[in-house]
């Protein structure tokens, strides 16, 4: 049979008599691609066509689906019919639509579930989703060091992890204290007779259970690990995080942190686009951008105050969106390489001094390139324009590259200053927005340019 592409297969699979037949084509597609195609579906068909998959490919499958998808089947369907696809999720999805539930919804699933189930979600649960302890996982295995080869294996295989899980085998004491790991490929290389404490590595890395989750995800980056243990103040393991995780929480981060940067209010529920509706949308953008044209009103009152210098040389309200345009464009520059180098630790808040005397130094080159340009733009664009008999063309071009390249220095001290500023109060870097600095950059660029002008001409 063909690959289908998704409107077919939700068309097919909608009708009952011909779902059956195309089960088998769905069983042997990554898990990832069905929970693609079967999410489309309406509560009523996914009814019927889960008992088709084994519990295991239904909790799996299910583990695919949007978290908005999820709850809304969950409310869909009865308790007891729920339990079991919510029992064979993978723990660490499990716990957060679980947290995503409320209180009443959670009191109706409880009965249903398994002791040791219901024991595991509860803890995971218990804490904040932007810990390590919100996102880590209990699917591992673990092995006494005084075991053999032989008795590690048959633990391992006790414990059942899943497959992408068995790479990392743990080593704890009988107080769950995390002493090393040993590999896979280290229980198969070694001797059944030998000991695991002969073969464990005792230099690990680890994360604590209350760490920032992405602070836990730049050490698996670092690392270039598949899992990191995740341990109490005891040291003892409590779960892991693995690289896929690592891998959906640099994403939210970025995803957090590239709205703040344009001024959109984050929100807690990371819903697609479509399915927020207008007045979220809404609510998300409009503080900052009723704040910011509240502030823009300075900009106005700057302009008002040299009205008589417009009304004089009016030349210079020609140039003036340039030199406000590229002050915006040379502080948000700035500021984008400011705030991703702090996310990544390249620099830090005590650094603050000599970043900004790199960027001086940085945007001293830039103006002197942005200023011979709109040196040569005025004369070339305003050659015919008209001008007091006791100014020259040559001055005034001069005189609006210089108000440029100094709006250019300012822009880019200000554009890196602002998210170091904001670090050192520990706030996010990324609240410096681009906005923000797009109109604290028009205003002093305003008072630059007539300043400037005024400087130079008596008018």
């Amino acid at each position: 049979m063909e690959i289908k592409d998704l409107h077919e297969w939700i068309e097919d699979l909608s009708r009952f008599d011909k779902a059956r037949n195309l089960i088998p084509l769905l069983q042997k597609m990554p898990v990832v691609d069905v929970g693609i195609i079967l999410q489309e579906l309406d509560d009523e068909v996914l009814i019927e066509l889960f008992p088709l998959f084994t519990r295991h490919q239904q909790g799996l499958i299910f583990a695919e689906f949007p978290i908005t998808r999820q709850l809304r089947f969950f409310q869909h369907v009865s308790k007891r019919r729920f339990a079991p696809i919510f029992e064979y999720m993978p723990s660490d999805v499990r716990s957060d639509l679980y947290q995503h539930m409320s209180q009443q919804e959670q009191v109706a699933l409880l009965p249903y579930l398994s002791k040791s189930i219901r024991e595991n979600v509860i803890s995971l649960s218990a804490y904040p989703p932007e810990t390590a302890g919100g996102i880590m996982s209990t699917d591992f295995a673990t092995v006494l060091a005084n075991m053999s080869i032989e008795e590690a294996i048959a633990k391992v295989r006790s414990d059942s992890p899943s497959k992408k899980m068995v790479y990392y085998v743990y080593v704890v004491d009988n107080q769950m204290k995390l002493t090393g790991f040993i590999t896979l490929k280290d229980l198969i290389m070694a001797l059944p007779g030998q000991k695991v404490r002969e073969i464990i590595h005792e230099n690990f890395v680890y994360a604590s259970v209350d760490e920032d989750r992405e602070s836990v995800a730049f050490k698996i980056e670092k690392y270039d690990l598949v899992a990191i243990p995740i341990v109490n103040s005891q040291n003892q393991l409590l779960g892991i995080v693995t690289h896929d995780d690592a891998i959906e929480v640099i994403r939210a981060e970025h995803t957090e942190d590239l709205e703040k940067f344009m001024g959109i209010v984050p929100d807690k529920e990371d819903q697609a686009y479509l399915e927020t509706s207008s007045i979220q949308h809404f609510k998300k953008r409009v503080v900052w951008v009723v704040s910011l044209a509240a502030v823009g009103i300075l900009s106005g009152m700057i302009i008002h105050s040299y009205e008589s210098t417009l009304e004089k040389l009016m030349i210079l309200a020609l140039y003036m969106p340039m030199v406000a345009d590229t002050g915006g464009n040379a502080g948000s520059q700035a500021a984008t390489v400011i705030v991703r180098a702090l996310a990544l630790g390249h620099i830090t808040a005590a650094n603050w001094l000599r970043v900004l005397w790199k960027e001086a130094r940085i945007s001293i080159l830039i103006a002197f390139c942005l200023g011979v340009i709109a040196f040569a733009k005025v004369l070339f664009l305003s050659w015919e324009t008209e001008i007091p008999e006791s100014l020259n063309l040559t001055k005034i071009a001069f005189v609006i590259s210089l108000a440029l390249s100094l709006q250019v220095v300012t822009a880019t001290v200000i554009g890196a200053g602002l998210p170091i500023l904001v670090k050192r109060f520990g706030g996010d870097p990324a609240v410096a927005a681009s906005p923000a600095i797009t109109t604290v950059v028009d205003i002093t660029g305003l008072l630059i340019y007539f300043t400037v002008a005024t400087l130079f001409f008596t008018l």
